[in-house]
């Protein structure tokens, strides 16, 4: 190589152009450094989801004191605990098609947005006469079920997005376990509240949470593609392990008079039929620790409110750690080479056997032991909590939001229908035995399903009509 004459008498120049062009070969070989930004996700999905638990949850707590207060019967809790049921299983498909149409984004913090306003609003109906209250209530929750409707949908999308395969069963797993989360969370930090200030500041703090959660969330959540914080090497490693990380980009896609018959092939499907009765079945053991656990403690085991609301939060702790331990132990498998079928179906199968031991409850004479076992079958609850990562797992690729949507609403039918019947037993028993028999008799039905109608788990493909 010959150099230039100045150069020739500059040992220095052949000096620093050795060295440039060795910590240039340097920094080339070094691997650019894998972002994490998708445990920022999940992170904001856990906090968020567990905030939408507690604000369906407020009533339960709030509920014994408010309904001494304003003469509420059984029977017409039961009803108010319904009444947000039947909003969000009619908002589901249509919450799913928002957020195929408009992205995952701006949808749910829209949804965040107005169900705080809406738990807020809750606060204000102790103003009113009886009458008039129990109309307010239930307004308000019918309300508050339209807007929170889109949000677990949208859970199940963005994991989609972020996570590969091989993550998803444990991603699932956290935002799913929000719900114990909040129980072990809101309901002695309710209780405390209702106890010290009243029953109305439960909804007041609740909905105050929200608003500004509103305001974060839009400064945190991105589309895989467009967050700023993300390497190009995360964005290949999530996509090469199967992340939908391009979902954002198509999704206007999904509207047109196709939808029906794309919700006719969902239907039809017969794995997704025995995952959506096996949803609905799990389903009902939540919505029995979020509605009527509470009141079972106080007026069947005779506790004090306040000593309710702590004592809630230890089978909820149980049910927060199975959670983690079903999505962690499901992964594994995958992991160490089982089928995704069988990576899913054993934590969900050994979770609802755990789940049926609350019937035993019937013949506990101690406090401590309904603790105890309502502790052991809401660990096997969170164990078998994976209807999430299965839909993250099936769910067509054009129409996640809207697949997302019909699962839960097929999930959440049972928010109609729990409610009322366990009201309908204790109001005409005046006792809470036949509800748990009920309770334990679901998740019966969701072993059975996962064993003889789901069969194999595998990501549906639509056919173009």
């Amino acid at each position: 190589m010959r150099f230039p004459v100045s150069c020739k008498i500059s040992p220095f120049f052949k000096w620093w152009n050795y060295r440039a062009l060795r910590c240039h070969t340097i920094v080339s070989s070094v691997p650019e450094t894998r972002s994490r930004v998708r445990y920022t996700v999940l992170a904001m999905l856990f906090i968020v989801s567990s905030l939408n638990y507690a604000s369906r949850a407020t009533l339960s707590i709030a509920g014994p004191a408010a309904s001494k207060e304003l003469g509420i019967n059984a029977l017409q809790l039961g009803n108010l605990f319904s009444a947000f049921g039947w909003t969000y299983v009619i908002a589901q498909i249509p919450g799913g098609w928002l957020l195929d149409r408009f992205g995952s984004k701006i949808v749910y913090a829209v949804s965040i947005l107005t169900w705080s306003v809406f738990t807020f609003l809750q606060g204000f109906a102790g103003a009113f006469h009886a009458g008039a209250a129990l109309l307010l209530l239930f307004g308000l929750r019918l309300l508050l079920g339209f807007a929170e409707a889109p949000a677990f949908p949208a859970n199940s999308r963005i994991v989609a997005a972020w996570f590969p395969t091989a993550e998803r069963g444990t991603a699932a797993a956290v935002f799913n376990s929000s719900q114990y989360f909040a129980t072990a969370l809101f309901a002695p930090l309710s209780g405390w509240i209702t106890h010290e200030y009243g029953w109305k500041w439960v909804f007041f703090v609740t909905g105050g949470i929200g608003i500004l959660l509103a305001a974060i969330w839009m400064k945190t959540i991105y589309s895989p593609n467009d967050h700023p914080r993300v390497s190009q090497h995360e964005l290949e490693f999530i996509e090469s392990g199967g992340a939908l990380v391009n979902m954002e980009t198509g999704r206007k896609a999904a509207g047109g008079p196709s939808q029906w018959n794309m919700i006719c092939q969902l239907m039809g499907n017969r794995m997704l039929a025995g995952v959506y009765l096996g949803q609905y079945c799990i389903t009902t053991i939540t919505v029995f620790f979020a509605t009527w656990f509470p009141a079972y403690l106080v007026n069947e085991r005779h506790m004090s409110i306040l000593k309710a609301g702590f004592t809630a939060s230890l089978p909820a702790l149980c049910g927060f750690a199975g959670g983690i331990v079903g999505g962690l132990f499901s992964d594994r498998m995958l992991k160490s080479g089982a089928s995704l079928t069988k990576a899913r179906k054993v934590p969900i199968v050994a979770g609802m056997i755990l789940s049926v031991s609350m019937v035993l409850c019937n013949f506990a004479p101690e406090q401590w032991m309904v603790v105890v076992i309502m502790s052991l079958a809401f660990f096997g609850k969170g164990v078998g909590a994976l209807g999430w990562a299965v839909m993250a797992d099936t769910s067509p690729k054009q129409i996640a939001g809207l697949s997302g949507g019909l699962f839960n609403m097929c999930g959440n039918i049972t928010t109609i229908t729990t409610p009322l019947i366990i009201g309908y037993i204790v109001n005409l028993t005046g006792s809470y035995k036949g509800a748990l028999v009920y309770v334990a008799a679901n998740a019966a039905v969701a072993i059975f399903s996962y064993l003889f109608i789901v069969g194999e788990i595998k990501r549906v493909e639509l056919r173009s009509l």
